[in-house]
């Protein structure tokens, strides 16, 4: 049981909301509360994926991780070399009976879009690619956490909704550049230069509030008030690294940063339920 708990521990649970949470929203925009063909989608969205891209990321950034005080605690495990091993083994225990039986059941565009979110994640810690060392790249990619709303109505054989999907697509690219403001310092030490290395605070303040502006336009052609709550969010996240642009500053909105998907996906999950019931969506 320890080490179970050492492998969940590692998966972030309190991030599996980008993952598990954006599928589950994905199912809603098709019209239903719940569809028995999403469940194994869902259920490999928990443990199983969170446990591939952060145990991967662990794996490789190892002399990163042994530099930066947060890691060790619930914001992200610090592993140890001999842990290796047992991560590999877990990841592919966790994830290959889930992609076998997508593979077997699921219609061929939603297979190979689960592939490119796996490999994206997968390559943006795991050499050859590293997009984490590769500036704007690393940024870029991360808007692969927008990828369950395509995944899931695709899967389902549901047109997307695809202003949404665009907007999650821009808001992933933002909050990942605004989130490794807090680690510049640790980064810079270990050679890597990321988005927020190469721009500093401020640049990435600008760069991340850019992306969220192209989100709240997209989002406002699909929810007036999820957009509104978007803005609202990203404002104070922005507002506040300008006036203090240092990575100080990045560590101490984290908190807000990880709350912002929890509000603003609670807001557009109320809406859409709603809406259902009311007979008012689709």
């Amino acid at each position: 049981m320890s080490r179970i708990g050492r492998l969940i521990h590692i998966s972030r649970p309190v991030l599996w909301i980008n993952a598990v949470g954006t599928g589950v929203v994905g199912m809603w925009l098709t019209g239903v509360p719940f569809d028995l063909q999403a469940l194994p989608i869902l259920l490999w969205l928990t443990l199983p994926f969170n446990l591939l891209i952060y145990g991967v990321n662990d794996i490789f950034d190892q002399e990163t991780d042994a530099l930066n005080t947060r890691k060790g605690s619930i914001e992200g495990a610090r592993i140890e070399p001999r842990e290796v091993r047992m991560i590999a083994w877990a990841v592919a225990v966790a994830n290959v009976p889930f992609l076998v039986y997508f593979v077997v059941a699921l219609p061929p565009l939603a297979v190979a879009l689960m592939l490119l979110y796996t490999g994206v994640f997968v390559f943006y810690s795991a050499p050859p690619l590293r997009f984490k060392t590769r500036p704007f790249l690393d940024s870029l990619s991360n808007a692969a956490y927008g990828l369950p709303l395509l995944i899931v109505p695709v899967a389902l054989g549901s047109p997307p909704v695809w202003p949404a999907v665009a907007g999650l697509l821009a808001w992933s690219v933002a909050k990942h550049a605004f989130d490794a403001v807090q680690d510049i310092e640790e980064d810079r030490e270990a050679g890597i230069t990321t988005t927020a290395v190469r721009l500093g605070p401020r640049g990435t303040a600008i760069w991340s509030g850019a992306w969220w502006l192209v989100s709240t336009a997209l989002f406002a052609v699909v929810s007036v008030p999820v957009a509104v709550v978007n803005v609202v969010i990203a404002g104070i996240l922005i507002v506040w690294l300008l006036r203090r642009p240092t990575p100080a500053t990045g560590r101490r909105l984290y908190p807000l940063s990880v709350a912002f998907p929890y509000i603003a996906g609670s807001v557009a999950s109320a809406l859409l339920l709603a809406g259902m019931f009311l007979g008012t969506y689709p």
